[in-house]
Order: structure tokens, then C-alpha cells, then sequence
């Protein structure tokens, strides 16, 4: 294998925030780190690469975001996630060609390396069609873009108005056996799709990768939720779920199963190591207590959560319940961007305005490990990604030094988390391959494919407007399940997703 040599380079390793400004070399040797040491006494490489003035990181880990709303990207604001869902999976979906499929992926996996993160789980809907040329686009995009990439199909098996409660009062007649009618692909379908992927796509030896992500507790059968319980555990896969992202979901909870949502995960059988709890917003202590025990991760969205009103999860106290917490920017479409920076920033600033007690605030460091560290102990990877030491995979993100966030630079994590945008990142390394160097992407044509974008959301803005025409009947019955939902009880004890100021003496005791 050929070695690639990066000379010069400041480092940062782990969660520190102070360091010996002394710069490094690093030996790439294939995929991977092969050795760090002083500049200048690595001479050995078949390649050179002058990163002097550099800042070098590991690449952010993105574990949750959604390709398929790039198109949709700024249309819609100030609505809850229930009534969010009727944008995210319309009734009339936009009438997309593999062509559309393929250059919406492209631009989120250019967003992705142009703020940081060089791996990420596209949780990707087919919508209400199976197209396998829409599935082999998308792996065709990230192939080309050169991005780590795991790819899930956010699977149901249940028709999408039945993950609601209090759907027959909320709806006339007619308009939920038209919701009921639409068609979605078979469960056994999906299932086979990712067993088919599998073959040349298993992230253990493919770059783009496959994993399994039934979309969520509410939206599934319970012998679905085991079906794809025994897929991952049958392949290897990691699993992706989303999980009590809401208020309205803790209530569908109590009503679908008479208890809490992770409770009924644990009694399927569906916990366990590996698999990420997207959201976790409206989790109770026991909740907390049994995704430990199982060894799951929880996966902290703060901008996704905040923005749709969602609430924020308490980060400190799954912290504290030893849960391994991973990070997400989550899709587009809802937050306008898919920039784990800013996630990382954002998760900080909402994480402080939790806890009126200083000392539980969440530091830098813990939020760039869960965006590093716990993104890969979540997928199983620790021992390969995350961090830079010799044996990791070569996935590195180069910050200029004179970016303005880090200048002067006391303290590379802090200044990371809270001052830089993207705009510093200089070079990024994907798997040993430079993909962007000097702020320009190596593999893909930008303003070629900006233009190519534009162009097919020109193509496709009246159908855009039918389909949020269409969405009206729908956000009417939503907006009743979501009013009606404010005034049903929940446990007592579950942490709640919006802030409650304590009072003093809770603060200080």
C-alpha cells in the first residue's frame, strides 16, 4: 500500500483542551495511521502532504442525518415534529428520478465535509415507492463524494397515520382511509434490501456501508422491531432507532403499550449494545437505567430538537447514568443545514440553559468525544475510529490555524466546539484519501454540482407546492393529535424535554 505522509501538523488527541504546541508528523500507511511522530523525523512516504499552520482532528462522527429533505431544505418553519411529518413523508411525495436521488446525497455528503465530519448515518425513507436504482444512486453519490457512510432506510411496516394516538377522532373518515391506502414497501422487502446490501456493503470492509434502522417503536409492529433485531445481530450490523424525540411520543407510548417506549424496547428483546436511541429526549430514570444495562448509546440532536420544538435532552444526566452519548445534526429539511459543528456548539449552549447549576454543564470536551468517541462506540468501531493514534483509521479534518475561531489558540477543543463554522477546515482525509485540500474538494465538481441542484429544484418546485397543498387535511388531523396530546398525563418522573428552573435550594443542594 502507498504511504501518505502529513508533515508539520499540530495535533490534538482525545478531549484535552490545552496542549504542547509542538507539530507532528503523521504516517499514513493505506487506510490507516501508521505512526505519529516529532515534524521532521518520519522521512519514509511514498507521498508528502505540507499541512505547517494546520490543526489536525479527528473527523466528527454525524450518526443521525436524512438526505431524502434536502429538496424541501427552508420550506417550512415553527411546526412541531408530529406536524413536521406531514413535509418530511407527504402524502404526495415529489415524483424523484435517480438522477435527483443521486445529487441530493452529494450535496449533503459535501455539507458534511465541509463542516467537520467525515463519517455519517444517512437515515435514509424510500418513501412510498422501492427503487432500487434510487437505493444504488445514493451509494453511487457517497461512493464518489469519498465520506464514510453507513446507510439505513428508515423502515416501517405500519401505514405512517397509525403511529399516531387518538388518529380516529383527529380525521374524518375519508381522509384516513386515503392515509391508510397509500402504499409503502413491504417490511420483509426492506429487510431483504439491507441483507441483499450486505453482501458488498458491510461496513467492516466497505466504506460505504449498510445498517439497520427501523424509524421508530411507534411506526413499527413488534415482530417487525424483532425482525430487525435479528438482522443486525445476524449480520453484524449496528441499529439506529429513533426514540422519545417528542412529548406526543411518551403519551403514544402509555396508550400503544402501557409503558414507556424504551421499557417496550427492552421487553421486544431490541436493546442492546450497538444500537443508538436517536433523540431520547423524554426519557425517564428507569429508561436511563435500561439502556445502560443493555449497553445502548443515546444520541444527543440539540439544534434538531430545539428547532422543531421538540425540548432538549438532559445530556448531563445521561452522562450520569454511564449511557455512551453520541451526537446528530439530523435531516435538512428540519434544521436547514446538516452541520455537526454546529450541532456541537448549539448541544453545548442548550446543555447550560438545562441546569442552572454551573457544575453541571456540559463541557467541550465531553461534547466533541460524543462526536467523535461515542459516534464510534456506537457503531462498534471505537478501536478504528474517532480519535488519532497509530492503528486508527485515517480520517482526518485539518483546521487552519489562522482560522479566527482559533486564533490565538489556548485551548483547540474549546475553540473548536464554540468558534469555528467550517470555514477554517483546510484539508479533509477520508480513509487515507485526501478529499479536499486547500478548501477545495478534490473528487467533485462544486459549482457544477450546486448548479445541477438548482437547477432539478427548479424542475421540481410546482410539484414541491402540490405536495404541500396536499399536506393541509393532513396537518389539520396532526394539529388535533398534537393539541389533545398537551393535556394527557405522563410519568411523573420522566426528565422533561422543555427547561423548568429549579429552585435555589434544589440548585445548591
Amino acid at each position: 500500500m502507498a504511504t501518505l505522509l502529513l508533515n508539520g501538523a499540530l495535533i490534538m488527541r482525545d478531549g484535552q483542551t490545552a496542549f504542547a504546541p509542538d507539530a507532528v508528523d503523521i504516517l499514513i500507511d493505506g487506510q490507516a495511521i501508521a505512526a505519529i511522530a516529532p515534524a521532521g523525523t518520519i522521512s519514509n512516504a511514498d507521498h508528502r502532504l505540507d499541512v505547517s499552520g494546520l490543526l489536525a482532528a479527528p473527523g466528527l462522527i454525524n450518526g443521525h442525518l436524512h438526505s431524502w429533505d434536502h429538496f424541501i431544505k427552508g420550506r417550512v418553519e415553527n411546526l412541531p415534529m408530529e406536524l413536521m411529518m406531514a413535509h418530511l413523508r407527504p402524502a404526495v411525495p415529489l415524483p424523484l428520478t435517480a438522477d435527483d436521488i443521486y445529487l441530493r446525497t452529494m450535496m449533503t455528503a459535501v455539507e458534511s465535509l465541509r463542516t467537520g465530519a467525515t463519517t455519517i448515518i444517512d437515515d435514509l425513507s424510500l418513501g412510498q415507492t422501492f427503487d432500487r436504482g434510487h437505493v444504488d444512486a445514493a451509494f453511487q453519490a457517497y461512493k464518489d463524494a469519498g465520506i464514510r457512510t453507513y446507510v439505513g432506510f428508515s423502515m416501517i411496516d405500519k401505514a405512517v397515520v397509525d403511529s399516531w394516538p387518538f388518529v380516529d377522532e383527529s380525521f374524518p373518515s375519508e381522509t384516513l382511509a386515503w392515509l391508510r391506502s397509500l402504499p409503502r414497501p413491504r417490511g420483509d422487502a426492506l429487510l431483504d434490501l439491507v441483507r441483499d446490501l450486505a453482501k458488498d456493503h458491510h461496513p467492516s470492509s466497505a466504506r460505504v456501508g449498510v445498517l439497520v434502522a427501523p424509524s421508530a417503536p411507534q411506526r413499527c409492529t413488534d415482530d417487525f422491531l424483532r425482525d430487525c433485531r435479528r438482522l443486525a445481530d445476524d449480520l453484524d450490523l449496528p441499529v439506529i432507532i429513533h426514540a422519545l424525540e417528542t412529548r406526543l411520543q411518551a403519551v403514544t407510548a402509555e396508550i400503544f403499550w402501557g409503558r414507556s417506549m424504551v421499557e417496550h424496547l427492552a421487553a421486544v428483546g431490541f436493546l442492546k449494545e450497538r444500537t443508538a436511541l436517536v433523540h431520547g429526549v423524554w426519557l425517564t430514570p428507569r429508561d436511563r437505567a435500561l439502556i445502560a444495562d443493555a449497553g445502548a448509546s443515546v444520541q444527543y440532536n440539540p439544534w434538531s430538537n430545539a428547532s422543531i420544538g421538540s425540548g432538549a435532552a438532559d445530556f448531563r444526566a445521561l452522562r450520569d447514568a454511564a449511557i455512551n452519548v453520541s451526537m446528530g445534526s439530523d435531516g435538512c429539511g428540519v434544521t436547514f443545514n446538516c452541520s455537526m459543528l454546529l450541532a456541537l456548539k448549539f448541544g453545548a449552549g442548550i446543555g447550560r440553559i438545562r441546569h442552572t447549576d454551573h457544575r453541571r454543564w456540559p463541557t467541550a470536551a465531553e461534547l466533541w468525544e460524543a462526536g467523535t468517541v461515542g459516534g464510534a462506540r456506537a457503531l462498534g468501531r471505537e478501536h478504528e475510529l474517532g480519535t488519532l493514534a497509530p492503528g486508527q483509521r485515517a480520517d482526518i479534518v485539518l483546521y487552519r490555524q489562522a482560522s479566527m475561531g482559533l486564533v490565538p489558540l489556548n485551548a483547540p477543543v474549546r475553540q473548536l466546539v464554540h468558534g469555528e463554522s467550517g470555514s477554517g477546515i483546510d484539508t479533509v482525509i477520508v480513509d487515507g484519501e485526501p478529499v479536499m485540500q486547500a478548501g477545495r474538494l478534490i473528487r467533485i465538481d462544486e459549482s457544477k454540482l450546486i448548479a445541477d441542484f438548482q437547477r432539478a429544484h427548479a424542475r421540481l418546485l410546482d410539484r414541491i407546492h402540490a405536495s404541500e397543498a396536499a399536506a393541509g387535511p393532513v396537518l389539520e388531523g396532526l394539529d388535533k393529535i398534537y393539541r389533545r396530546s398537551l393535556h394527557q398525563p405522563i410519568a411523573a418522573d420522566t426528565t422533561r424535554g422543555v427547561v423548568d428552573l429549579p429552585s435555589a435550594t434544589e440548585v445548591w443542594q
